[in-house]
């Protein structure tokens, strides 16, 4: 009997992270599913570490990542290469993750070829489509495609759910970036930079990262002031920064930043050394999505460099706290947590809100009960 094929489609380093779970607890049935990925390189550099660190191996690469590239060029380059993947592998479910323009394209692909769609990582909001950008939009239009809904938590499921999608399409899995995370935190792991190494050691590291859209320019200059004056403030604390490699962030970053004492500025790092970043870290300032799921499962509280987050269950939970990008805030929140060991504590010591390791496996099942006959 044909094996049921599944067609899974990531772009960028996040959602690769977050699609690698999916994709080997597939191949792990390999009498069941022939499985196909296909990677747009929407991001080139930093998705091949993650295929690395997770020995991943594309069957399709689309190469569409060109310098300064904008939206309308991610789009109609994705969209026209999965087209061609689409023909010629002809598969019976294509499954996609997050809120990437990989993923929205992959869905919309899906939706030209009358196949079902997964939605892997389903139901975020803010409820502010500019913010972020594109990325809000981006998750809407993927949902309004999606024939299976995997929400991470319940919160994300009631935002399906009062948008009008059907109940028996809308799953709680957890998130994918739990299993990613706790099967590379175990792994051991020594810094090659003797200044992060060091700076680990020392157990009064601050880690930050910072690359959306809505942060680049005075945002990102006023989050780059902040750092300044923390580690002014802090003789104790050095603060590393992995620079993303955009171009607009990296104008900002590296002249505010590259000579002050105590920061140190990297290249983007490999998901395993980033992951072992975050792990020996002290407290994180961030504007990402996954560093906000992953940092409870390592007990690290984290300051949110964004005015929204549609993942409100980390703040609720008490883990992780929306600062924004005002010099004033940033600095006083971090202060606090610098140096008053309760209110680190309360934050730290949160139970992780987006699930326990196993969304792959619960992912898997449904997909098996939903298109695999007994027997097949």
């Amino acid at each position: 009997m044909a094996l049921f094929r599944v067609l899974a489609v990531c772009g960028t380093r996040p959602d690769t992270v977050k699609m690698a779970p999916v994709v080997n607890e597939l191949r792990q049935h390999s009498d069941q599913v022939e499985l196909t990925l296909a990677v747009t390189g929407q991001h080139r550099e930093m998705l091949v570490q993650v295929l690395e660190a997770f020995d991943l191996h594309p069957d399709y690469d689309l190469n569409i990542m060109s310098a300064r590239q904008t939206l309308a060029q991610i789009t109609t380059r994705a969209l026209e290469g999965l087209d061609n993947v689409i023909t010629e592998v002809q598969p019976g479910l294509i499954l996609a993750q997050g809120d990437t323009t990989t993923t929205f394209v992959a869905s919309l692909a899906a939706f030209y070829h009358k196949t079902p769609f997964g939605h892997v990582e389903a139901g975020l909001r803010t409820d502010n489509k500019y913010d972020p950008f594109p990325e809000e939009m981006n998750r809407r239009m993927t949902g309004v495609i999606a024939d299976l809904h995997f929400a991470p938590t319940e919160l994300s499921k009631q935002n399906l759910l009062r948008e009008g999608v059907d109940a028996d399409k809308v799953f709680v899995t957890g998130n994918t970036v739990i299993d990613a995370l706790l099967s590379t935190a175990a792994r051991e792991h020594t810094f090659v930079d003797k200044r992060i190494e060091a700076a680990a050691e020392s157990g009064r590291m601050v880690l930050i990262t910072a690359h959306r859209r809505e942060n680049w320019g005075e945002p990102m200059r006023d989050i780059c002031r902040a750092v300044k004056e923390i580690v002014k403030r802090n003789a104790d604390v050095s603060v590393v920064f992995p620079v993303h490699k955009n171009p607009i962030v990296r104008e900002t970053v590296f002249p505010e930043l590259e000579n002050v004492e105590r920061v140190i500025l990297t290249e983007p790092p490999d998901y395993v050394p980033f992951v072992h970043l975050m792990k020996e870290s002290y407290l994180i300032l961030t504007d990402s999505g996954g560093v906000q799921e992953e940092a409870p499962s390592l007990g690290k509280p984290v300051l949110v460099l964004r005015k929204t987050t549609e993942r409100p269950e980390g703040v609720a939970a008490g883990n992780a706290k929306l600062v924004g990008t005002d010099i004033g805030v940033i600095t006083s929140e971090a202060q606090k947590l610098l140096s008053n060991e309760s209110a680190y504590d309360a934050m730290a010591r949160v139970e992780n809100p987006y699930g326990s390791g196993r969304a792959a496996e619960r992912i898997w099942e449904i997909i098996r009960s939903r298109f695999i006959r007994d027997g097949q």
